[in-house]
């Protein structure tokens, strides 16, 4: 399954646990496949190296390593017209679109209220987790 992480769950998946970390893990074990852009890549890049003065432990260095050589790169295309209110957050929308991924996982309400857009399902990090990754007890 193809998905498309929003920076804010990218960076808290690498600095800090729960469902986002769970979500990169589920990446690195091959269960997810991520899918970016060159505008993707450099805004975890960006907003990685600003959280990483916060917490200099936490080396971001292997994470993006692994992005850039695992995750599926596209380049899309530009919109005719802004997706979001912030129009920053239309290059998650137009990966998703490019890709032909119909998920992109995002804890920012400018993002969520827009699910839907382009036939592209916008979920919170924890409703990710619980609908494809948790099994019911019927099913363990």
């Amino acid at each position: 399954m193809k998905i498309v992480l929003d920076t804010n769950v990218f960076v808290s998946g690498v600095f800090f646990s729960g469902p986002p970390h769970q979500i990169l893990q589920a990446w690195r074990a091959g269960k997810v496949q991520l899918v970016i852009s060159p505008e993707i890549l450099d805004e975890y890049v960006r907003v990685g190296a600003e959280l990483g003065e916060q917490f200099p432990a936490v080396d971001l260095s292997p994470v993006l390593e692994l992005v850039t050589l695992n995750a599926e790169m596209v380049s899309p295309g530009e919109s005719p017209e802004s997706i979001c209110e912030d129009p920053d957050d239309d290059k998650f929308f137009l990966c998703a679109i490019s890709a032909k991924c119909r998920i992109i996982v995002s804890g920012d309400i400018h993002v969520l209220v827009k699910s839907g857009y382009g036939g592209v399902q916008v979920l919170k990090p924890r409703e990710f987790t619980g609908k494809y990754f948790h099994k019911s007890p019927l099913e363990t």
